[in-house]
């Protein structure tokens, strides 16, 4: 008996140690190591504003930020982004900024590339058409690429410690190619300059895609674009008298159209890009289908301030968005409860929209083929 006593006290402490660790995920639970995020404002993280850009300042200071840091963080949002959603859902940490990399310091677990402003096209395309001057970054997406190719060396030195590492790591490319429509857009383009834009800006994401494959990805998600033509960007720009522009929701039709065409091609290329490379897994992000559920039943997803089209964070005007006096400029004023908005600042949508598209690609049915199970849930 004395034998048997500790024996079975030995048996409860493991059978508590089993129980523990079987609360939380354990490492193979976890099917990405690392996540490498390229891209734009959607999802920069801090990198425009330690790049020493001008352009866009307000984004350093509050209301950005405001509800789940409480303080600015270079994020264009009230709070966390589709990237840090998906960080927290797989059990990674958010990601460090690549021009925030202190020497030495470790990215194993990801980093992110993004930065506002960016563009899938690189400044020439821009410059030719005379619109050099009104761009916010030069760090397009091409250089984004070339970061990471540099930031690589430090992570893994044989070919077969790359292979194995990037094996469990999710690439993000985008969402890119909105500003290369949106600068066209503020500079006075129609509707058809942007459309014959489509396919160069289209390309110059596959190219970039095709380069992270050949670099060694396994795994990339590459995400469409929002339906712009409920933006109060597109909506304030392009205001029109006539109602046969709107649907019934009162977007601007021919604008999401854009949109939807934009995705469409973005899709027949990767296509082109699985039949290229049948060993890795392509996925691409309806960000479309994922928002546009807020425009036909806002209330189901707690949106119900004011107007959906209008902007939480704004100068005035129809949508809350003045050109003049944009989200953080003198003349403009933030909402009381952002969580209630899906738009943030005529651009930018709020942390609640995010949550939802997050949620919307992980969990389904928005990521085609499904992005993998994660280990903890988006509340």
């Amino acid at each position: 008996m004395k034998i048997l006593v500790p024996l079975m006290i030995m048996f409860f402490i493991v059978l508590g140690f089993s129980e523990e660790a079987g609360s939380n995920p354990s490492d193979s639970d976890h099917p990405y190591e690392a996540i490498f995020n390229f891209g734009d404002s959607l999802s920069d993280t801090g990198n425009f504003l330690s790049s020493g850009a001008l352009a866009f300042p307000v984004i350093g200071k509050l209301p950005y930020g405001e509800t789940f840091f409480r303080h600015a963080t270079g994020r264009c949002s009230d709070g966390r982004l589709i990237v840090d959603f998906i960080a927290e859902a797989y059990g990674l940490p958010y990601l460090t900024p690549y021009l925030k990399l202190r020497k030495g310091q470790d990215g194993h677990h990801g980093v992110n590339f993004a930065v506002a402003g960016a563009t899938a096209l690189d400044a020439d395309f821009f410059y030719k058409r005379g619109l050099g001057k009104i761009l916010w970054t030069h760090d397009f997406l091409s250089v984004q690429l070339d970061w990471f190719k540099k930031f690589k060396r430090s992570l893994c030195t044989t070919r077969q410690d790359c292979d194995r590492y990037l094996k469990k790591s999710l690439f993000l490319v985008g969402e890119i190619g909105g500003n290369d429509y949106n600068y066209a857009a503020f500079a006075g383009g129609n509707i058809n300059q942007l459309l014959a834009t489509v396919p160069v800006v289209v390309g110059a994401i596959t190219n970039v895609t095709s380069e992270l494959i050949a670099e060694g990805a396994v795994e990339l998600a590459v995400p469409g674009n929002l339906p712009v033509g409920c933006s109060p960007l597109y909506m304030t720009l392009f205001m029109s008298q006539n109602k046969e522009d709107f649907d019934k929701n009162g977007c601007l039709k021919n604008f999401n159209a854009f949109a939807q065409l934009h995705n469409k091609q973005l899709n027949l290329a990767l296509d082109t890009l699985r039949k290229k490379n049948p060993q890795v897994r392509i996925i691409y992000a309806d960000y479309y289908g994922a928002a546009k559920r807020f425009i036909h039943k806002p209330q189901h997803f707690g949106f119900t301030g004011e107007t959906l089209l209008r902007a939480c964070c704004g100068g005035g005007g129809p949508f809350n968005f003045n050109n003049s006096a944009r989200c953080g400029h003198i003349g403009s004023k933030a909402c009381t409860d952002p969580s209630i908005y899906a738009n943030w600042d005529g651009i930018h949508l709020t942390e609640a929209a995010y949550r939802h598209i997050a949620k919307a690609l992980i969990e389904g049915p928005f990521s085609h083929p499904p992005l993998r199970s994660s280990p903890f849930k988006i509340a």
